[in-house]
């Protein structure tokens, strides 16, 4: 009796200490993994699902981790990549709780290497400023999906590039005038491939001043000419046009058949004395409505200038600016300092006194 007492007391002793069906599983189980969704790019957005789970009915947080390391703040389902991620591979973690506060985790498998975003261009590059030969422009960078942190410039004229032309402003030039100047911005952000945007064209590029006052020309000829005069004639047109000559004081000049308010002359050098004998046939000169330019001076140019290494087409644009500005009522000028722009009204064929050769007005010509 003693013995099967006591066997009936260690029986009940181990029933007593076995686990319970309920206790010998875990409450909560993962039974597929949480999966992430979305381009591991910087700039975009990964959403996490939260995976599968028994039983069905549990709540789920979540925790992204950089690698191994959790990211701080990043506990919702969708996390937004930032610089900071750019190479490395991330994963979300799950935490799955049941209605008695059993929890279970899962993690996800791991990302692709997040790679450098886009920036996309919300707004286009501008150009500030008064878009006239002489003045300087500015650009603006626009607006971007994400705040640059380095820009750089490419000033284009019409659509080529202009050499040299690389920082936010830009002092316009006479190659400008007439044609459409705008802006190519690249802009940079950390953790974003570089991204460029042009500003959209406006209007041409006008010259220094409007026209303040027109004046009409007709161009003959002296004695034997041996030089094209279809070359004479573009050639000087081309000078009385140049956003660098007269025109920068609001002169606009017009070729006509005859008559007008002057005449051009290319006279063979022995008929210039012709015209006064103030005039010599060494050089150029004018003399009441004729502007006389000398066909050897425009051949060959000055020997002073040829020294000097200057080029003929710039020696033509100087002694058809130069004889003009005679008609239009300017004096000569002397060399206002060594190594300063000669006016181009000093009579520059002969002699500088220190000045550099300058085919066109100065500054302060064009007062």
């Amino acid at each position: 009796m003693l013995l099967r007492a006591s066997l009936l007391s260690l029986l009940t002793t181990l029933a007593l200490l076995a686990p319970s069906p309920a206790q010998a599983a875990d409450p909560v189980v993962s039974t597929a993994p949480p999966t992430v969704s979305g381009e591991a790019v910087v700039g975009g957005v990964l959403r996490a699902t939260p995976g599968t789970w028994v039983p069905a009915e549990v709540g789920v947080t979540y925790r992204w981790l950089r690698g191994d390391r959790p990211i701080p703040g990043a506990t919702t389902a969708a996390y937004r990549l930032v610089p900071a991620d750019l190479g490395s591979r991330l994963v979300v973690r799950a935490t799955a709780t049941d209605a008695d506060g059993h929890t279970a985790v899962a993690t996800s498998a791991p990302t692709a290497r997040v790679a450098r975003g886009l920036l996309v261009n919300r707004r286009p590059p501008g150009v500030t400023g008064t878009q006239r030969y002489g003045r300087t422009v500015a650009a603006t960078t626009g607006r971007w999906s994400v705040t640059p942190r380095r820009a750089t410039y490419q000033w284009l004229r019409g659509a080529r590039p202009i050499r040299g032309a690389t920082k936010r402003r830009y002092s316009l030039a006479p190659q400008d005038v007439g044609r459409r100047v705008r802006v190519r911005v690249t802009v940079r952000a950390h953790g974003y491939q570089p991204a460029t945007a042009v500003s959209r064209a406006t209007g041409a590029v006008g010259h220094r001043v409007g026209v303040r006052r027109t004046v009409t020309y007709h161009v003959e000829t002296r004695g034997r000419i041996t030089t094209s005069l279809k070359d004479f004639r573009r050639l000087a047109q081309e000078t009385y046009d140049d956003p660098r000559g007269w025109r920068a004081k609001g002169v606009r000049f017009v070729r006509v058949a005859r008559g007008g308010s002057f005449t051009l002359v290319l006279s063979e050098a022995s008929r210039v004395p012709s015209f006064s004998p103030i005039c010599s046939s060494e050089w150029s000169c004018r003399v009441g409505r004729f502007v006389v330019i000398n066909q050897t001076r425009w051949k060959h140019a000055s020997p002073g200038w040829n020294r000097a290494g200057g080029a003929l087409r710039g020696y033509r644009h100087m002694v058809v600016n130069h004889e003009t500005g005679h008609w239009l009522g300017k004096g000569h000028a002397g060399c206002p300092g060594p190594g300063r722009l000669a006016p181009v009204m000093m009579q520059q064929s002969k002699g500088l006194a220190g000045c550099r050769f300058n085919p066109w007005p100065t500054a302060g010509e064009l007062r």
